[in-house]
């Protein structure tokens, strides 16, 4: 199955010269649908013209970013300044009610 979802330049380019190996999104109704063995489609903002597509190789769930970020990093620095980030992005109250996801990525090609 193909997803498609936007990122901003700054992800978007670790990820393509493969420093960005995981995307963190809530759990929400769209990545509920995500499986191992799908592919992604990102787009980059803001013009969504320059796009990359991955396939999905892990997925981790859990239900705060902290408890996420605990599993796949021991650097206590890290894991807070990654929390603290996504708290800019999405708020605690999304968070709790959908629970959060790592999406482990393989790039495939750029598009």
């Amino acid at each position: 199955m193909l997803h498609k979802m936007k990122l901003n330049e700054s992800p978007f380019n670790r990820m393509k010269n493969g420093t960005k190996t995981i995307e963190f999104r809530l759990f929400d109704e769209k990545r509920q649908q995500i499986k191992v063995g799908d592919k992604i489609e990102f787009s980059k903002l803001p013009d969504l013209q320059e796009k990359l597509l991955v396939d999905v190789v892990e997925l981790y769930r859990e239900d705060t970013f902290e408890n996420l970020f605990r599993k796949l990093y021991t650097n206590e620095e890290e894991i807070t300044r990654k929390t603290k980030a996504m708290y800019e992005i999405y708020s605690r109250e999304k968070e709790q009610q959908y629970g959060i996801l790592g999406i482990r990525i393989k790039i495939d090609i750029n598009i």
